[in-house]
This record gives C-alpha cells, sequence and structure tokens, in this order.
C-alpha cells in the first residue's frame, strides 16, 4: 500500500516533539526532517489550521497542538480498566487455583469491582460492589501506599481502624509505617488482618498519569502459605500488574519495583 508523503512528513513533524524538546524553530525542524523551509512551512501551517500545531507568539517557535490533547482523551476514556485487567485476573486465577479481586478505591474504603473465584477458593468475604476497609486489606495498603502526605492525611483524617481480626492495624501510625514498606517492596500483605486464616497479596494498577487506579489481590488459606509459595504470589501478581498498567497507558520503568 502506498505512502501518502505529505501525511508521512506531518506526522513525522509531530514525533519530533516530546518532553525535552516542547518547542522547535522552523529551521530545527528543517534541519531534523531534512527538508527545505518552504515546504516545512506549508506543513506547519497545515497541522497549526487543524489545531495539532500551534505557535508561541513570544519567540516565533512551535508546538503540539490542544487537539491533540483532546484526541489523547477519547482513547483513554475508551480505555475500561475491567475489559483489560479481565483476562489478567483469569489467568492468575486459574495458574493459582486461588481467588483473585480487582478493588478501586471509593472514597476512605476499596470496592470490588471484579472477582475471579479460584478452584481452591476460601475466602467468603468478597463479592463484586462490596467495600473492603483499606487499614485491613492488602487490597487497600495497595491502593493508598503511593498517595502524597497530603491526599493520605485527607483519606485518614476521622478514619475508623475498626479491628477485624486479633491481627488488624488499629493505629494511624502503625498504619502509615504499614504503607511505608508497602511503598517500599511494591505490594501488601494482609495477614489474616481482614478475615482469620486468609493471607491477602495486593499489588497496584497504575493509569497514563502514573496514579494508582486499582489494586489486585490474590487470597490463599494461611495454612497453605510458606516463604516460597509468598515469593510467587508476589512475582506473579506483579507481572500481571506490569501488563495491565501498560495497556493503561503507564510507563512501567518510573516504578523502582
Amino acid at each position: 500500500m502506498p505512502i501518502i508523503q505529505s501525511v508521512d512528513r506531518a506526522l513525522r513533524i509531530l514525533d519530533l516533539f516530546d518532553e525535552y524538546e516542547t518547542e522547535l524553530k522552523i529551521t530545527d525542524i528543517s534541519d531534523k526532517m531534512q527538508l527545505h523551509k518552504s515546504t516545512v512551512h506549508s506543513l506547519l501551517k497545515t497541522l497549526q489550521t487543524n489545531g495539532y500545531i500551534e505557535q508561541n507568539m513570544e519567540n516565533g517557535k512551535y508546538r503540539l497542538g490542544m487537539k491533540l490533547f483532546e484526541r489523547g482523551n477519547l482513547v483513554i476514556r475508551r480505555l475500561d480498566l475491567r475489559t483489560i485487567a479481565k483476562k489478567y485476573l483469569i489467568d492468575l486465577s486459574v495458574k493459582s487455583q486461588n481467588t483473585v479481586h480487582l478493588v478501586i478505591l471509593d472514597g476512605k474504603e476499596g470496592i470490588y469491582i471484579d472477582k475471579v473465584e479460584g478452584a481452591s477458593a476460601t475466602v467468603l468475604y468478597s463479592r463484586i460492589g462490596r467495600r473492603v476497609p483499606l487499614h485491613s486489606s492488602a487490597v487497600g495498603k495497595a491502593l493508598v501506599a503511593n498517595k502524597g502526605k497530603r491526599e493520605l492525611q485527607e483519606i485518614l483524617n476521622d478514619y475508623e481502624f475498626i479491628q477485624q481480626t486479633p491481627n488488624t492495624i488499629t493505629d494511624e501510625e502503625t498504619f502509615i509505617a504499614e504503607l511505608e514498606k508497602v511503598k517500599e517492596k511494591g505490594y501488601a500483605i494482609d495477614n489474616e488482618e481482614n478475615e482469620p486464616g486468609i493471607t491477602c497479596v495486593a499489588v497496584p494498577i497504575w493509569d497514563h498519569s502514573g496514579t494508582v487506579v486499582a489494586a489486585i489481590s490474590m487470597s490463599q488459606n494461611t495454612a497453605s502459605v510458606n516463604e516460597e509459595k509468598l515469593e510467587r504470589t508476589v512475582e506473579m501478581l506483579k507481572d500481571a500488574s506490569i501488563k495491565i498498567s501498560k495497556e493503561m497507558g503507564f510507563e512501567i520503568s518510573s516504578v523502582a519495583n
């Protein structure tokens, strides 16, 4: 199939702009494209007329226009977290035979938006639409561990640390210390803190803006969990999280863990 040269050139001009070169002079574009200035000028005017390029009137340089932002948002809105994550939840459940959850933050609680039941499921409390405390659940910890101090404090204002089991964290200081560990390790653990006999591991999911938008977790019978199995669970969850986050438009390289 033949390539339309003018369209190809226009798209290549758009690709010249990045986080390091947000504005370019027409001579810079001409040099990079190896095209005569008059040709580049015509291409820029066409892009500018359609809103894909704009000119900074203070210095005469060109930069990307708002039309690209508008079009990009159409793509972003099309991304459905639940749809994207579903195949990975199923894969995790089949491989582990454990129950896997997808949870988002809603106010000061997590809320289950999807669940895949494992063949050896022992979890009783979870169902789609049910809410879960932040302080006693792995998903809750994963959802808020990367929040800024101000945002986290807003969540914790008047927060009730209700004790679910003897292992539940019951005070803010201990909870914040736990969140620091979660942030450092890249995963959270609920060690029989929400339901006796159940250990849950969770990891965050990031979107295109670098924001944690959800968490996925795997629940297991505590009696069956050993160090090797825990490491394998974390590995599987992190692998799924990376794949989901990438499909959400996130640059994984910006996360240490």
